[in-house]
């Protein structure tokens, strides 16, 4: 029999103490998993159809075959499952700030773990996205992690590698941040330096727990040839309602 309530993992980070918690929900009747920074709740199990939505929105404005993607951000591992479900795919590199999160998925604690660590397309990468854009993140002032600095990219075995997609899972919206140095990533310069890792034609993807931005929308035009602000809808069992997240995708010009 599943326990009510175990925590799985604890670590000291940088930017706080981050847990993983698996609850048992009897109304529902489901093992719930949650990360927790502090007393921050950061992901559920419980919410993951925005996640999956990332993956497929981003993608699917991309044609052609033997895609290389990057998702900013592992989490419960949603988005990262999602995209192996393309079979267009032929390399994915998540990263992710928090080693203990990568390691919770090497140690198979998580549902989606072992899908993640079994497929030889997928490949964890422990660095501070936002550094790794090229712009400050937030690593910075606390020590950094493996390949910070940006002049790389993404992926420390190829630097200066391009990709058809990355899409982005961190912070809670552009204006609701994880970590205040993230902020730079979100404006027209920070964006710039985003598409720069694209290929031409090259798709990116933000989830947002807020609804559209107008501001946000409007620097990603700036950089970007057609961008849009799809609102994903899905029910809420904790408030006995629906809610919404907000997914954008922009494409780089050809």
């Amino acid at each position: 029999m599943t326990r009510r309530f175990e925590e799985l993992g604890w670590q000291q980070t940088p930017i706080g103490e981050v847990s993983l918690r698996r609850r048992r929900d009897p109304s529902l009747g489901v093992d719930v998993h949650e990360v927790k920074l502090g007393d921050e709740y950061l992901m559920s199990s419980l919410f993951t159809v925005a996640e999956v939505e990332l993956a497929r929105l981003g993608l699917a404005r991309l044609t052609g075959g033997a895609l290389d993607v990057v998702v900013g951000g592992l989490g419960l591992g949603y988005t990262a499952h999602a995209v192996l479900q393309d079979q267009r795919v032929r390399s994915l590199v998540v990263v992710d700030f928090l080693d203990a999160v990568i390691g919770w998925h090497r140690q198979g604690l998580l549902p989606l773990s072992k899908a993640l660590t079994d497929d030889p397309r997928c490949r964890f990468v422990h660095g501070d996205f936002f550094a790794l854009t090229g712009g400050t993140g937030s690593t910075a002032g606390a020590g950094g992690a493996e390949g910070d600095g940006g002049n790389g990219g993404y992926d420390p075995a190829e630097p200066g590698r391009r990709f058809d997609a990355v899409l982005v899972d961190i912070d809670h919206s552009p204006k609701h941040l994880l970590h205040p140095g993230n902020s730079g990533f979100y404006t027209v310069a920070g964006l710039r330096r985003l598409a720069g890792h694209l290929r031409p034609g090259g798709v990116f993807g933000l989830w947002s727990d807020d609804p559209p931005d107008d501001s946000f929308t409007a620097a990603l035009a700036a950089v970007f040839a057609d961008v849009r602000a799809t609102v994903v809808e899905f029910d809420n069992p904790l408030l006995r309602g629906t809610s919404a997240n907000t997914v954008y995708t922009a494409v780089r010009s050809p």
